[in-house]
């Protein structure tokens, strides 16, 4: 079953019509919110952050992996 209810004073308020029993466990799920431009942008910083951490490891990838991923993948034949 799903209620909708709302938040006041830090407690959740169901319609009067919903009348559960005393120590009912419920769970809490709240609707998609898209992320304010704040914090969207703050989650594409850790992310750049992380990218060029990642490029200053050693790796044995080669480095025309981007270009020729299906020659890699596939064997088919070189682009460059």
């Amino acid at each position: 079953m799903v209620y909708r209810g709302t938040i006041k004073s830090g407690v959740v308020v169901l319609p009067a019509d919903v009348a559960l029993p005393v120590g009912t466990e419920v769970l809490v799920a709240l609707p998609y919110q898209p992320p304010d431009s704040a914090a969207g942008q703050a989650i594409w910083e850790r992310l750049t952050e992380l990218g060029r951490w990642a490029e200053t490891l050693p790796s044995d990838l080669p480095p025309d992996l981007a270009a020729n991923h299906d020659h890699y993948l596939h064997g088919l034949a070189k682009r460059r």
